[in-house]
């Protein structure tokens, strides 16, 4: 418990310098308005080395791989101004199929673990898959497609006799 104390200290130290430094000084550290996702991805790594450290505790990789997954996906956001939301929100899910997997491999891999990641994991791909078709369906013009598919089969079936 002492090494958890120890390690939010020095995350709290980091960030009180930065912000007295940045208001007393003048200094740039970039705009950390953009880039508040790091916050989220340290404090994910954080659980991660938390385990990765004596690899007693799995459950602390739940946490961790959600948090990762998700400050990525905030960073990437932020750096686009949310233009991709529409497209990224599956990531969500697949955050905490993330998590759950990394929990699945690092404990003794009880396979009702990955009920729920299939599921997320199946969900999120879906979506994906919805995106591609709605896609191809605005490219293609299936008011004439359908029709001439349905006449290609009805031509098959007559001559292959």
């Amino acid at each position: 418990m002492e090494k958890n104390k120890g390690i939010l200290g020095i995350l709290l130290i980091g960030l009180g310098t930065i912000l007295l430094c940045s208001n007393l000084f003048g200094f740039r550290f970039g705009n950390i308005a953009i880039h508040w996702p790091l916050l989220i991805i340290a404090l994910g790594a954080v659980f991660e080395w938390l385990y990765l450290s004596d690899k007693k505790n799995p459950g602390l990789l739940v946490p961790g791989g959600i948090l990762l997954v998700l400050g990525f996906l905030f960073e990437f956001e932020m750096l686009t101004d949310w233009r991709f939301s529409e497209y990224t929100w599956p990531i969500y899910l697949l955050a905490v199929a993330f998590g759950l997997f990394q929990l699945y491999l690092a404990s003794d891999r009880r396979r009702g673990l990955l009920v729920p990641v299939g599921v997320l994991s199946g969900i999120a791909l879906l979506s994906y898959l919805a995106y591609i078709f709605k896609a191809i369906s605005a490219a293609i013009n299936f008011g004439i497609l359908v029709p001439l598919i349905l006449i290609v089969l009805g031509l098959l079936l007559i001559f292959r006799k």
